[in-house]
């Protein structure tokens, strides 16, 4: 018996990077995934076809999850399709990196809707209908920065903070309700955007964590499967650290 055999999962950012990662190693555990993108429509079909293949149901939706209304849509939509929600994966968020002094309030005001608002839109959207079932789990991508905060990162370390105590709320709001809700916050993790990174320096990134390696998609898909699953049936309003050390 795969570990997430028939639960209908919603991955929001999946195309690339740690959500594709998840949503690859959800599939292979039987989960059926439907997910969003913003832009990348042929990375979008691709996806869809390797997911597939592992023999669930997978679909991608284009939708803009820091738009309250579109989410709503996304939402029943998904609903109607699969039938169910089990699990919420709010994955979606971009960096716009800079010291604070020389920030635009475009690129706060961007970073927060993006990685906080949507995270408050796809949460709210799942709620009736997992409420009716009184199961599911809800994963909140958040990280180290939002544990820790970055210099050059204020936008950002703001937005993954925020997740952190939107998701204790919500799991106390919600746990008589058999509706569970935690995060996940990943330390250094190689994708596509850090291979273009100057190699020294993530080489020195790499010697500074205590697991003297950076992580991978497939690790935080771990995580997350062990939070969407019933291996984790007594957990909620946690955030688990998956960074090799890094906060140790």
């Amino acid at each position: 018996m795969k570990l997430l055999q028939n639960k209908n999962v919603i991955i929001t950012g999946a195309t690339r990077g740690i959500g594709k990662g998840i949503a690859q190693i959800f599939a292979k555990n039987g989960a059926n995934i439907a997910f969003t993108y913003s832009s990348s429509v042929d990375a979008a079909n691709q996806l869809e076809k390797e997911l597939t293949a592992f023999g669930v149901k997978a679909k991608g939706y284009q939708s803009n999850a820091a738009d309250f209304d579109a989410a709503q849509e996304f939402v029943t939509e998904v609903h109607k399709e699969f039938g169910s929600i089990d699990v919420l994966i709010n994955n979606a968020g971009i960096t716009k990196d800079n010291l604070l002094m020389r920030m635009s309030e475009a690129d706060f005001d961007k970073v927060i809707a993006i990685n906080l608002k949507s995270v408050f839109n796809l949460t709210k959207a799942v709620i009736r209908p997992m409420m009716k079932q009184r199961n599911g789990s809800i994963i909140n991508m958040s990280s180290v920065v939002g544990v820790k905060g970055n210099a050059g990162q204020a936008n950002y370390a703001a937005s993954k903070a925020g997740i952190l105590g939107f998701t204790r709320s919500v799991a106390l709001e919600l746990g008589s309700r058999n509706i569970r809700c935690n995060a996940i916050a990943p330390g250094f993790i190689e994708t596509e955007m850090t291979a273009k990174l100057d190699e020294v320096t993530v080489d020195g990134w790499r010697k500074s964590i205590p697991l003297k390696r950076g992580g991978s998609p497939e690790d935080i898909a771990n995580a997350c499967m062990f939070l969407a699953s019933e291996l984790s049936g007594y957990i909620t309003g946690q955030t688990l650290n998956v960074d090799g050390g890094m906060l140790t």
